[in-house]
C-alpha cells in the first residue's frame, strides 16, 4: 500500500501570462481515493490533463504508473481510465455501442469485450439501459455509462473531473458508492471536486486555490491543523431562527473570529475570553431560543481557513491573477454575495423596462471583437477576394494555345503562322514534326488548337491555286473553342482577300480556281472540332463539376468533424485513450472517403446518363485519379480542422478555400487569361489538376502518358497538404 502510483513535483503550466499551475507536489499511493479540492478555475482540470499527457507541462516533473508525462504519455494510456469534467461520450450511440466502441479502442478481442461489457454494465446497473441513447440518459446514468466506459480495459489508476457536477443527491450518493467498490478492488482513484462531503469520503485530500496547492493530507489531520483551531480558540454551533439574518451582527461582536452558515447553522470560531453567556448577551437573545455545543472542524473550515491565511500573506503566496472569467468562479464560490439591505432596496427609484437591444446588442460586439477569424472574414477576405478575382476573371480569350506541324517550312508557311499569332487569339507553344507528336500535344491539352500546314502549300498559293489548311480544335472548352473557329475562319477570310487584291491588280484573272477549276479564295481554312463537335456547354462544365462537388463533400464534411468533437468534448476523452494518431485519423477519414468516392459515381453517372456526356478514356485510370484527389480532399478538410477550433471557423476557413477552387481552377473561366501571378497562384489550388485530369480523360480520351503534368502536380500537393496537416494534428490540447 505504500507504492506510489503518483509522483508530482513543483509542475507547473502557464497559458501566456496566466499561471494556471504553479508548483505543485503531491504523491498518491496504490488503493488510495486522493481528492483534489478547490473553486473553479484553481487549476484541478489543467493538472489531470497533464498527468495524462495530453497537456504539456511548463515545468517540473510527473510520472504515473512509473511513466513519465512527458516522454512516457502513450504508455500510460494503456493503464489509466478517465472521466472528464463533462458528459463526452457519443450521445447519438447506445449506452453498448459506447461501451463497445471504448473496449475496442484499448484493444480488446471479442470474448474480452463481451466479457468486460457485461461486468462494467452489471457494476454500474446499466442493464436495463443498454440500449438508449446516450443523449437521452438523465444526468446520473450519464455518469454511470461514463464511468463503465473507463473501467472498460481495468485500469489500474482512475481520473474522475467532477464526478458528480450537475446530478442529484441520490445519483451522487449511489456514484461514490461505486467507486468505494473500485477502490475495495484496488483500483487507485483520483477525484476532483468542490463538494466538501465529498471530501470528507476521500482518503487523502489536497486543497488548490489560486493555481498553488496549499495543502494535503488525510481529513482528519488536516482538522488538527494548528493554524484551523488556533491554540486557546474553540469552535461551537449555534442552532437559532433566522441565521442569514444574525449573521452580520455576529460577525462584529468582539471576540467571535469567524462566522460561517452551514447549513440552517452558524459555525463560530471564538475567541478564549468570550463566554456563551456574554456572546448571547451581545446577541440580545434568550438562551432558551438558541442551541450552542462545540463542535470539531470540518473541512470547510479547514479551507476557508488556509485560504484566507494565503490572501492575507502575499509574501509567501504570490500567483498571477486570474482570467475574469475564472476569478469571478472563484469569487462567486468562496465569497458570499453582498446584498442591500430590504431598506436599501425600498428606497431604489424604479427600473426603465427594456427591450434588452442594447444589451444583447453590446454582447453580439464584444463576441465579434473576440473572435479574430470573423474580423478577417468579413473585412480582409472580401477586400483580397474582390481584388484577385476582379483581375483575374476576364472572358475576353486571348492567348488560345496552338501547337503548329508545317510540313511545308517555307516562307508562307510561316507568313501564315505569323497571321495568326497577329490576331493575338493564338500563341504557339509547341512545333512538332511527326503526327504522333501533334496527336499527344491535343490530346493531353497542352493545346486547344493545331494548325497543320500541308507540304505543298507554298506551291499552290505561287500557281495561284487552293490550299486548305487543317484547324484543329479542342471543343471541351466551348468558350475557347467557339473564339478559336470564328477567329481562324475570319482570318482565313482576310487572307484570302489580300491575296486577291494584290493579284486583281495585276492581273484580270481569278486569285485562286479549285480541284474543277472554278474561281475560289486562295486559302481555305477547315476547321475541325475534336472532342465536343456540337460545342455544348454541358460537355465543359459537368466534368468539371464533378471535382467541385468532390472537394465540396470532403473538405467541408472532414473539416467539421474533427472540430465538432472537439467542441463536444469527445476528442479529448479519445486523446487519453492509447489509440493511434493514424488510427484516429483513419477512423475519421475513410468514411468520407467512401461517402466522397459514392458521391463521385452518382455525378459521373449522372454525367454520361442525362447529360450525354461518354467517357472517352479509361473508367479504371479516371476513378484511381479521383482517389488520388480524394485523398488531398481529405487532408485539407483536416488542416482546416487542426486550424480551427469552433464549427464556425471550420466553416469560414472552409469556404475560403472553395471560392478559389470555383473561380481560379479553370472550371468556370480559363486560367490562360488570368495575369501571372494569379496565373501561377492557380497552380496550387488541387482542383486545378483534377478538372483538368477529369476533361482529359472523360472528352479527349487522354492516357495517363498525356496526363503526367496534372498528375505529378495533384500527388504534389498530396504531399504537401497532408505532411502540413500530419504535422498540426497532436494528440495534446496545447
Amino acid at each position: 500500500m505504500n507504492e506510489n502510483v503518483l509522483s508530482v513535483r513543483n509542475l507547473s503550466r502557464s497559458f501566456g501570462d496566466l499561471v494556471a499551475v504553479q508548483d505543485v507536489s503531491f504523491d498518491v499511493r496504490k488503493g488510495e481515493i486522493f481528492g483534489l479540492l478547490g473553486p473553479n478555475g484553481s487549476g484541478k482540470s489543467t493538472i489531470i490533463r497533464m498527468l495524462l499527457g495530453i497537456l504539456p507541462p511548463s515545468g517540473g516533473d510527473a510520472t504515473v504508473l512509473g511513466h513519465d508525462v512527458r516522454t512516457e504519455s502513450e504508455e500510460i494510456k494503456h493503464r489509466v481510465g478517465y472521466m472528464s469534467q463533462s458528459f463526452s461520450l457519443y450521445g447519438d450511440l447506445t449506452a453498448r455501442e459506447n461501451i463497445d466502441f471504448y473496449g475496442r479502442i484499448y484493444g480488446l478481442s471479442p470474448s474480452q469485450l463481451e466479457r468486460r461489457a457485461d461486468e462494467v454494465i452489471e457494476l454500474t446497473g446499466l442493464d436495463d439501459r443498454v440500449g438508449q441513447f446516450a443523449r437521452t440518459l438523465s444526468g446520473g446514468w450519464k455518469q454511470r455509462l461514463a464511468l463503465a466506459c473507463a473501467l472498460i480495459h481495468e485500469p489500474d489508476l482512475l481520473f474522475l473531473d467532477e464526478p458528480t457536477a450537475g446530478i442529484d443527491p441520490v445519483a451522487r450518493r449511489h456514484l461514490w458508492d461505486l467507486l468505494f467498490e473500485l477502490s475495495g478492488r484496488g483500483v487507485t482513484l483520483f477525484v476532483t471536486t468542490h463538494y466538501m462531503d465529498e471530501a470528507e469520503r476521500c482518503t487523502d485530500v489536497g486543497y488548490i486555490y489560486l493555481s498553488r496547492l496549499l495543502v494535503r493530507g488525510k481529513p482528519s489531520d488536516l482538522k488538527r491543523l494548528p493554524d484551523v483551531t488556533p491554540a486557546g480558540t474553540r469552535r461551537c454551533e449555534m442552532r437559532v431562527d433566522s441565521p442569514t439574518a444574525r449573521l452580520t451582527g455576529l460577525r462584529a461582536i468582539d471576540g467571535v473570529l469567524d462566522a460561517t452558515l452551514f447549513g440552517d447553522t452558524i459555525h463560530l470560531l471564538l475567541a478564549p475570553e468570550l463566554s456563551d453567556q456574554e456572546l448571547l448577551s451581545q446577541m440580545k437573545i434568550e438562551p432558551d431560543r438558541v442551541q450552542l455545543r462545540s463542535v470539531d472542524p470540518s473541512l470547510e473550515d479547514v479551507f476557508v481557513t488556509l485560504t484566507q491565511a494565503a490572501e492575507r500573506d502575499p509574501d509567501s503566496f504570490q500567483a498571477p491573477a486570474p482570467t475574469e472569467a475564472a476569478a469571478n468562479e472563484a469569487v462567486g464560490e468562496l465569497e458570499p454575495l453582498q446584498k442591500p439591505s430590504p431598506a436599501t432596496l425600498s428606497g431604489s427609484p424604479p427600473r426603465r423596462r427594456s427591450s434588452g437591444f442594447v444589451a444583447v446588442l453590446t454582447k453580439e460586439f464584444a463576441h465579434v471583437r473576440r473572435q479574430p477569424s470573423t474580423l478577417v472574414f468579413l473585412l480582409l477576405v472580401p477586400l483580397m477576394q474582390t481584388i484577385i478575382f476582379g483581375f483575374a476573371l476576364d472572358t475576353q480569350i486571348e492567348n488560345i494555345a496552338m501547337v503548329v506541324y508545317d510540313q511545308d517550312g517555307r516562307r508562307q508557311g510561316r507568313e501564315l503562322v505569323d497571321a495568326f499569332h497577329n490576331t493575338r487569339r493564338f500563341t504557339t507553344v509547341e512545333r512538332v514534326l511527326d503526327d504522333e507528336s501533334f496527336r499527344r500535344a491535343m490530346t493531353s491539352g497542352r493545346a486547344s488548337v493545331g494548325l497543320r500546314i500541308p507540304p505543298n502549300y507554298s506551291d499552290r498559293i505561287v500557281r495561284g491555286e487552293q490550299v486548305s489548311v487543317q484547324l484543329l480544335i479542342d471543343g471541351s472548352d466551348s468558350q475557347v473553342a467557339t473564339t478559336a473557329l470564328n477567329t481562324a475562319q475570319l482570318l482565313g477570310l482576310n487572307l484570302s482577300i489580300a491575296i486577291a487584291r494584290i493579284k486583281g491588280e495585276n492581273l484580270q484573272l481569278a486569285p485562286a480556281r479549285d480541284e474543277l477549276g472554278r474561281g475560289a479564295v486562295p486559302i481555305e481554312i477547315r476547321p475541325r472540332l475534336l472532342y465536343n463537335p456540337d460545342l455544348e456547354s454541358s460537355h465543359f462544365f459537368v466534368p468539371g463539376l464533378v471535382g467541385i462537388i468532390l472537394q465540396l463533400v470532403t473538405v467541408f464534411l472532414t473539416s467539421f468533424a474533427i472540430v465538432r468533437e472537439r467542441e463536444l468534448g469527445t476528442l479529448e476523452q479519445l486523446f487519453v485513450t492509447p489509440v493511434s494518431r493514424s488510427g484516429l485519423l483513419l477512423g475519421k477519414l475513410v468514411p468520407y472517403a467512401v461517402l466522397g468516392f459514392i458521391a463521385t459515381l452518382i455525378v459521373l453517372s449522372a454525367m454520361v446518363f442525362v447529360f450525354g456526356v461518354s467517357i472517352h478514356g479509361s473508367l479504371t485510370l479516371l476513378l484511381c485519379l479521383t482517389l488520388l484527389f480524394m485523398t488531398c480532399s481529405l487532408g485539407l478538410g483536416l488542416l482546416v480542422s487542426t486550424i480551427s477550433k469552433t464549427q464556425l471557423e471550420a466553416l469560414q476557413f472552409a469556404f475560403m478555400i472553395m471560392l478559389p477552387s470555383v473561380l481560379l481552377s479553370g472550371f468556370m473561366f480559363p486560367r490562360s487569361e488570368m495575369p501571372w501571378p494569379i496565373y501561377l497562384a492557380s497552380f496550387g489550388i488541387p482542383v486545378t489538376y483534377y478538372i483538368e485530369i477529369l476533361r482529359g480523360v472523360v472528352l479527349r480520351g487522354a492516357d495517363l502518358l498525356d496526363l503526367l503534368a496534372p498528375v505529378a502536380g495533384l500527388f504534389l500537393c498530396n504531399v504537401i497538404v497532408l505532411g502540413l496537416s500530419l504535422a498540426r494534428f497532436r494528440k495534446t490540447l496545447g
